[in-house]
């Protein structure tokens, strides 16, 4: 409940101001002099002032509230304050709303006019006070990104802002992280920014993708082997864990982790001990452990895959990475870093990139744009080095993916029967079918997956590459001749 202040020297006026502020829903205090309105100022919650502007019998000069007025805005330069007065002075009102008075009435006052005042300014006061504490956190939490290491990662969206904020805020402490996500969504850098901004930023930082391990040397390469261990293990050597002690240790990946493993790792979280393998003498290391999978784990401790009490301790603090497509801010900063300072893209080429769903995340845009450069023909990138069509119903190029060529998993909008009869006919031909056929084609790298332009196709290429019909029919890849019978076939002008 918000507290107004009610000062007058008229006692009648604070019961009256007070009975109606209260029926209305508003807490009241009153005091008779501006002495105690400064005490009460200064000790209290107060969310509003209404104030007289004279408090000496027989004064009329309004300069007793001035002061007032001045002394409260010294100590709460943001409170609202409402002035009352039964000597309106024109001057004096006009000079105290310029210095930031909210309101100023005369007696006798209108109640509802007074009280639609006092609702108003109450809640602008609330909000000027929330924007202050956003502006204040927002201020901190810019000044510790500046003073961060953010491992050069590239973003631009507020979904991972987020991420890097709370991986900002876990990196102090020592406790385990999973970090979740799918694949090429960028969780090594994640791991990357909460080590460098560690306590153990100068120790050892070992990364280890358990996918990539054979399960026959996977214990030996985490927890060492003698020699003799196992065939070809001619001499003793240290696992990750030895070799991340008193560091950081990056579990990738740890969804493939067998469950015999899984067995030791747990042991090792909870004591840190462990044996090499063909050994008995226990060894014992202090690590901190960060781990990524893109599995649901907990489907896999439901079947059984992985082992519940390993997840506990492993997920002491989740960080969550959106995929790509839900964090559609990134993208065009993340394509202005991948093709560098000497290439541009064009307005509907940005628009095709940002509406792609990208299924394979950063890791495939980072692949698009290497493809996008070698490929290009001039600076200006356009959808084609891309293998992207227009936005309208996007997808790519024939149905591929523009990066691998193979199959896309999603698209925009669902194709007509039309186009998938033709799509399935097209699947039929040999893969060069269409160089072979369409003689009138230019054989460029993007010809033999290319569908057949549409009429908005070659208005698009036509703006893109600004009316220039070699650059025109390169893109789209046609010939000149090809390319003109079209245009004159969609009754399309230069």
């Amino acid at each position: 409940m918000d507290t107004i202040l009610i000062v007058d020297d008229n006692q009648a006026v604070c019961s009256a101001l007070s009975l109606m502020l209260e029926l209305n829903g508003f807490k009241t205090l009153t005091c008779f002099s501006p002495e105690e309105a400064l005490g009460l100022v200064a000790e209290q919650e107060i969310a509003l002032v209404i104030q007289d502007m004279n408090f000496t019998q027989d004064t009329t000069s309004g300069e007793e509230g001035k002061r007032l007025f001045y002394d409260i805005r010294a100590c709460q330069p943001q409170l609202p304050i409402i002035l009352l007065t039964a000597w309106t002075q024109l001057e004096l009102a006009v000079e105290l709303v310029k210095e930031g008075a909210a309101d100023y009435m005369g007696k006798p006052w209108d109640d509802d006019k007074l009280l639609n005042s006092v609702n108003n300014l109450i809640s602008l006061h609330a909000l000027s006070r929330q924007n202050s504490q956003l502006a204040r956190s927002e201020h901190q939490r810019m000044s510790a990104i500046k003073d961060a290491d953010l491992c050069g990662i590239v973003f631009g969206s507020g979904a991972m802002q987020r991420c890097i904020d709370l991986a900002l805020q876990i990196a102090k402490s020592d406790v385990s992280v999973l970090i979740t996500g799918p694949n090429g969504a960028g969780k090594d850098k994640l791991a990357d920014i909460l080590h460098a901004n560690s306590p153990l930023k100068h120790k050892p930082f070992i990364k280890v993708n358990i996918g990539a391990l054979p399960m026959e040397l996977l214990e030996a390469e985490l927890f060492g082997a003698e020699a003799g261990a196992f065939t070809g293990a001619n001499k003793a050597r240290i696992g990750r864990f030895e070799a991340a002690d008193g560091g950081t240790l990056f579990l990738d990946e740890i969804g493939n982790l067998p469950l015999s493993g899984q067995v030791k790792l747990l042991r090792v979280l909870q004591t840190g001990e462990f044996e090499r393998l063909g050994s008995h003498q226990t060894r014992k290391v202090k690590v901190r452990v960060i781990s990524a999978t893109n599995a649901d784990l907990a489907e896999d401790i439901a079947s059984g895959r992985f082992r519940e009490d390993l997840f506990y301790r492993l997920n002491v603090i989740e960080l969550a990475l959106p995929p790509l497509n839900q964090r559609q801010d990134d993208i065009l900063p993340l394509v202005n870093h991948f093709i560098g300072q000497d290439f541009s893209l064009s307005k509907p080429t940005q628009q095709a990139l940002v509406s792609y769903p990208w299924p394979g995340n950063v890791r495939e845009l980072e692949n698009a744009c290497k493809r996008a450069v070698i490929l290009a023909a001039s600076p200006m990138l356009t959808m084609a080095d891309f293998g992207l069509k227009p936005v309208n119903g996007l997808k790519p190029v024939s149905g591929l993916n523009p990066v691998s060529g193979a199959p896309s998993t999603s698209s925009v909008s669902a194709p007509s029967p039309v186009a998938s009869q033709q799509a399935q006919e097209q699947r039929q031909k040999p893969r060069f079918a269409e160089q072979e056929v369409e003689t009138d084609r230019a054989p460029t790298v993007d010809s033999a997956s290319r569908g057949e332009p549409t009429g908005a196709d070659i208005e698009l290429a036509l703006a893109e590459h600004n009316g220039v019909i070699a650059r025109v029919a390169k893109s789209l890849g046609l010939s000149r001749q090809a390319l003109y019978r079209r245009m004159e076939k969609f009754g399309i002008e230069k």
